[in-house]
């Protein structure tokens, strides 16, 4: 699966990396990647304030931001948009109904989100980052559901 958000700096490392333990502690192996729907920030790391809460955390962050291509839609199941503009922009990229059911939002795995969008913390302070990484440790074990139900054999080990 990958994670999409605008830059890939922000939103979509963070699930990265959230997710990607998450998965590991449950035993499952899962890929999972992000990208971003621009390409503005290619080849640079996450944000300082991506990092920052994620060590704050405990999580791993070492990241490398690129752009989402199309002919991902071939190697991923998920295509997890972190916005329901990302949502739009990756559907619109779709070439196949089937390609277009593998974008869903993060946000749709939380039973109790008020928003199906995670809000962009680029131009705000630690807060938003933080509300941010809370946002998506809420939609995971409805992520991890979903996976499981798309892969019977994603028993734990």
């Amino acid at each position: 699966m990958t994670f999409v958000c605008t830059g890939n700096i922000c939103r979509s490392p963070m699930a990265e990396h959230i997710v990607r333990r998450w998965l590991a502690e449950e035993g499952l192996e899962v890929e999972v990647d992000s990208s971003g729907t621009h390409g503005w920030h290619a080849g640079n790391p996450a944000d300082r304030r991506t990092v920052a809460a994620l060590r704050r955390a405990g999580y791993t962050s070492a990241h490398a931001a690129r752009q989402f291509r199309p002919l991902w839609f071939n190697r991923y199941d998920l295509i997890i948009a972190l916005d329901r503009g990302h949502h739009r922009d990756l559907r619109s990229m779709a070439r196949t109904d089937l390609e277009r059911e593998k974008v869903r939002l993060l946000r749709e795995f939380d039973p109790s989100a008020d928003s199906l969008d995670v809000p962009d913390p680029y131009y705000g302070d630690r807060a938003d980052f933080e509300r941010v990484r809370t946002q998506i440790e809420a939609a995971i074990p409805g992520l991890i559901a979903a996976i499981r139900t798309q892969q019977p054999s994603a028993a734990p080990k």
